[in-house]
């Protein structure tokens, strides 16, 4: 009974991988084939990669949009972790009257759609004259509710007594902060740097209304361009979206065991 279950949890499993592959799968095969061979449905590998690589960097700005959206992700990433890391340790370290109704509010921000404040940051970033920058992209995005309560239960299981013993040494709140509690807390940062940077470099609603010029855009906005058009070449298209998918699919494989600790950590 126990090799029939073990026989059905990898049988199982296999399967589960198998349809999660298949879009990526998908995708690669894509790219090696003409626009009317991904129509008809080939799923066999082509020779058309080299001329839907041409094709697309003929049709659209592709390097540029991938230096935008990095520049983006990269100091949006950056910023959100030290902004939330600051927050979600303070919240749990110091004992102060009205933190809990404070956290409370923050925790009812989750619940409102990014909808209903579109068009106010629309008109303050224009007030401000920051529309179509990476600032107009990246300041919405510096705090987030739910990175700042990732931070904050991962902080339950810190220990204590090294704030403790930093204090006796004589370091200051801030080096407590910069010198103890980072290094130690490095598989949270790397958990929050995966998902933070995959929100940010998926980014599409707000860039897509904040950025104007072509020279602005991100890669999700020329993917999206490129496949709205009249008659979508599905071929070059693929290529795109593959270009758009690798840099996410880098930083999950670099940091996945410091991100399954981080996960671990923070549902203790």
């Amino acid at each position: 009974m126990r090799k029939l279950g073990a026989i059905g949890k990898h049988a199982f499993l296999l399967i589960v991988s198998a349809v999660s592959l298949f879009p990526f799968l998908w995708m690669i095969i894509g790219m090696t084939n003409t626009s009317s061979d991904i129509v008809k449905g080939k799923f066999s590998f082509g020779s058309e990669f080299f001329n839907n690589v041409n094709r697309l960097f003929e049709q659209a700005n592709v390097g540029t949009a991938f230096l935008n959206s990095l520049l983006i992700a990269v100091i949006g990433t950056l910023l959100t972790l030290l902004l939330c890391s600051v927050a979600g340790y303070g919240f749990e370290i110091y004992r102060t009257k009205g933190k809990d109704r404070l956290f409370g509010v923050l925790m009812l921000s989750m619940m409102m759609p990014f909808a209903a404040i579109m068009i106010p940051l629309f008109r303050l970033f224009s007030q401000w004259g920051l529309l179509n920058s990476a600032v107009a992209v990246i300041l919405p995005t510096m705090t987030t509710a739910f990175m700042i309560f990732f931070f904050m239960q991962n902080t339950k299981s810190f220990p204590r007594e090294l704030l403790q013993a930093g204090r006796v040494d004589g370091l200051n709140e801030w080096k407590l902060f910069t010198h103890i509690y980072m290094p130690t807390m490095k598989p949270t940062y790397a958990a929050a740097a995966i998902i933070t940077f995959m929100s940010n470099w998926n980014n599409f609603l707000w860039p897509l209304i904040a950025l104007r010029t072509a020279e602005k855009k991100t890669l999700p906005l020329v993917v999206s361009s490129l496949a709205s058009s009249y008659n979508p070449d599905y071929g070059i298209i693929m290529v795109a979206i593959v270009i758009t998918t690798l840099p996410t699919i880098l930083i999950f494989f670099l940091l996945q065991k410091q991100f399954v600790q981080g996960m671990l950590g923070s549902v203790k």
